[in-house]
């Protein structure tokens, strides 16, 4: 692992960065209803991740491109679910913006707007061969993934109660 700027994560931390700040103005209906019910120890692992992926991936430069090699499919790989993270916001920000577009998937992946920017990070700690990111990854992702599928559960049920 080599300490320095990491241009890569910079520009992952502006792709999921942009498209949450235009959300917090465009809310899906009852949200904060959903919000408050989110497990703290969820929660807890979810803001540890969140700080840990976004300074770790700044700090080190083994994250940045290399000289192309089959290796560099993996990067490649992580930056397409960070494109494919962007895709899932337009569509959201597209949609009537319910409950159940936030949580939806896309390819087969669900509740995109959480697991792609998980699987994102974690492949670029796994091309950086980065073992410390690729545990805040983790955190991050038992966390995030684990409060949007409560989401996603409690609306369907709310939907099914409807």
């Amino acid at each position: 692992m080599q300490f320095g700027f990491s241009y890569v994560g910079l520009s992952y931390l502006v792709m999921l960065f942009t498209p949450n700040i235009i959300w917090s103005k465009n809310q899906p209906a009852d949200y904060e209803k959903y919000a408050a019910n989110e497990s703290k120890v969820l929660l807890g692992f979810e803001r540890t991740g969140e700080m840990l992926v976004s300074a770790l991936c700044l700090i080190f430069s083994d994250l940045n491109i290399r000289s192309i090699r089959p290796w560099s499919v993996v990067l490649l790989i992580s930056f397409l679910m960070m494109v494919l993270y962007e895709v899932y916001w337009i569509r959201y920000f597209r949609s009537e913006k319910t409950m159940a577009d936030m949580y939806s998937g896309i390819l087969g992946i669900p509740v995109a707007g959480a697991t792609l920017p998980v699987l994102a990070f974690g492949l670029l700690a796994v091309y950086g061969g980065n073992l410390p990111m690729l545990i805040a990854v983790v955190i991050l992702g038992i966390g995030h993934i684990g409060i949007h599928l409560d989401h996603k559960k409690e609306a369907e049920a709310d939907k099914r109660d409807d």
